[in-house]
């Protein structure tokens, strides 16, 4: 026997068909969604955010006060591998702030950061941390450990004087401030070969249009990471 299909049945099964396939696109997407979750919920990864606050240190009267995201290097994974392995090698952590004057681009738009750097492109000074503290959820310092740290430095009137547009957080070989152990190689140079051991570890960077301190400023850096 030979079934007939009339134009309105062809219709239904059309419509039955587009149903089903919408459906298994639906159940589909919702797994790859779940999937996703799944397996991406508990991953971190480490940021850090900038405050910059400068006063006047004759009148008090705030000249400045930003805040930006910063770009994590790809050497702070071996600055964390190291540490793992050897806690007194190297021999610091996160020691030290770093500010400079060799941004490149644009004066007003500098280029980004890339996270390739070894140091910054001209150094200005650097200067170790004032105060280093835990917070809690809220943001208040706690004396136990925690996953947000706050590293904090301040450049006195005499210090850095000058346009900065670069700064980033440093694991020094030295504990002096006034010493330098700077890689050969930078963006785009940057290999696995060439070894980091006694050298300054840049671990992450942030550009920003010129900000000049005056010799009557100071100049407060608090720099929030969250792991």
């Amino acid at each position: 026997m030979v079934t007939v299909r009339l134009p309105w049945q062809l219709v239904l099964i059309w419509m039955a068909n587009m149903k089903f396939s919408d459906n298994i696109a639906r159940m589909r997407e919702a797994f790859k969604f779940a999937f996703r979750a799944r397996y991406t919920e508990h991953i971190y990864s480490p940021k850090g955010h900038v405050t910059i606050h400068m006063t006047c240190t004759k009148t008090g009267k705030v000249l400045h006060h930003s805040e930006q995201d910063n770009l994590v290097m790809l050497d702070a994974g071996l600055l964390l591998a190291r540490l793992c392995k050897d806690s007194s090698e190297p021999p610091f952590g996160i020691n030290m702030l770093a500010v400079g004057t060799g941004a490149t681009g644009a004066i007003f738009s500098p280029d980004a950061p890339t996270d390739v750097s070894r140091k910054l492109h001209n150094e200005l000074a650097r200067k170790s941390f004032s105060t280093v503290t835990f917070r809690d959820a809220n943001g208040a310092a706690v004396a136990y450990p925690t996953n947000v740290v706050d590293f904090t430095a301040t450049f006195g009137e005499a210090e850095a004087v000058g346009p900065w547009n670069e700064m980033g957080l440093m694991s020094t070989v030295s504990a002096s401030e006034a010493t330098q152990n700077l890689h050969a190689d930078n963006y785009p140079t940057r290999t696995l070969a060439t070894t980091v051991v006694g050298k300054d570890i840049l671990l992450n960077r942030i550009t920003f249009a010129p900000l000049s301190k005056p010799s009557q400023a100071q100049m407060t850096i608090t720099w929030r990471l969250t792991f």
